[in-house]
């Protein structure tokens, strides 16, 4: 048996099976003609957690209405095309949020923004106040703290020798736990760091820029250039394990 086949949660393999029948066995109506399931389909081997989940948005809890407005505004997000069977996406992640936001009864909306984005968190927060929101914003190097306080050495700065601050995400949701937003949305945080911001944010948390600095903050380009401009990622490590971090 192939490695592939021992995992646990594998629906990627999925996808060969959506080019070739154009759906796939969760995606097709179990009234009708359904692809088969893989071996390992979650469908199948956790049906219990699935059902269990399925629960908890009908039991008219916090979740199960977020669950009810999310799927709302997906359908709202996409428009039907007459004449086909088609659809066309007509929102933007900027107008779901809102959209989303407005459903769920959300006055005021945080942004945990890194400094490198502030002009964009600048022209975010004017579109939160021109939708009728308040907005808080806090930068990812609020308090000012030198990286060297963290144990780190000179050489792992960005530009050794310099005064450096260090990302504070748990400050930043602190500071926006005290501020009362109902919802926070992360705007380019470190990876790690918008860990960090979501486990100590008590308002629920969406992404809205994922920080990409190589791809202009569009990490999905990596995975479409895989075959060609980084095909190193399929089997070079991107560290090596005598780096010593």
């Amino acid at each position: 048996m192939d490695e592939a086949n021992n995992r646990t949660l594998s629906c990627d393999r999925c996808s060969a099976t959506w080019k070739k029948a154009g759906t796939t066995h969760c995606w097709s109506d179990p009234r009708g003609d359904r692809p088969p399931q893989p071996g390992n389909c979650p469908s199948a081997t956790s049906s219990d957690v699935v059902t269990e989940s399925f629960g908890r948005y009908t039991d008219g809890s916090a979740d199960a209405e977020m669950a009810r407005v999310a799927a709302v505004v997906e359908g709202l997000c996409y428009q039907p095309v007459p004449g086909s069977d088609t659809v066309n996406a007509r929102w933007t992640r900027v107008e779901d949020t809102l959209a989303f936001a407005r459903l769920m009864g959300y006055r005021k909306i945080g942004v945990a923004t890194c400094i490198g984005l502030l002009d964009e968190t600048s022209r975010l927060v004017s579109i939160l106040k021109g939708q009728g929101f308040e907005a808080e914003s806090v930068c990812c190097k609020a308090g000012s703290i030198d990286k060297l306080e963290l144990g780190l050495a000179e050489e792992n700065k960005v530009r050794p020798g310099s005064f450096e601050p260090a990302c504070n995400p748990i400050a930043q949701a602190r500071m926006l736990n005290a501020a009362g937003t109902d919802l926070n949305l992360i705007v380019g945080l470190c990876v790690g760091h918008d860990i960090l911001f979501t486990k100590h944010s008590d308002a629920p948390v969406t992404t809205l820029v994922v920080k990409d600095r190589v791809t202009g903050h569009n990490p999905v380009a990596v995975l479409y250039g895989q075959n060609f401009y980084y095909k190193r990622l399929q089997s070079q490590p991107v560290l090596p394990d005598e780096s010593g971090y």
